[in-house]
């Protein structure tokens, strides 16, 4: 109750106003695509440009794949696969955890997701 009243005080105070897509349609697809438990976190994240810790691991999976290909030092070579591993692990855990891979929406869109990053 508190919460609305602060909402409809600010809705007479114009600070709504000029907000960035007013008047649009809401773009609810990619929404769809996370479990619905975690839907809430995931908008706050994404509100403040932030990416899910899963995200930022597969991110940086594919940033050290990337070095792995192009490094000729064979000791440096090692090194990079040595963290590609662990990351790699870590990202497997943070999955898991999640359930993601058992989520519907993770079946279905598991294949746009590996072409995203290039899997």
């Amino acid at each position: 109750m508190m919460a609305e009243e602060k909402i409809k005080q600010a809705e007479r105070e114009g600070v709504f106003k000029d907000l960035p897509g007013k008047g649009k349609p809401l773009d609810l697809s990619e929404i769809q695509a996370v479990p619905e438990d975690l839907r809430a976190s995931y908008t706050i994240l994404k509100n403040a440009n932030m990416l899910p810790e899963e995200m930022e691991v597969k991110k940086e999976i594919v940033r050290i794949e990337e070095l792995v290909a192009l490094c000729t030092d064979e000791e440096e070579r090692m090194a990079y696969q040595k963290e590609l591993k662990e990351k790699e692990i870590h990202f497997q855990t943070l999955m898991e955890k999640r359930k993601m891979k058992q989520s519907g929406a993770y079946k279905r869109y598991s294949g746009k997701i590996r072409r995203r990053f290039g899997l």
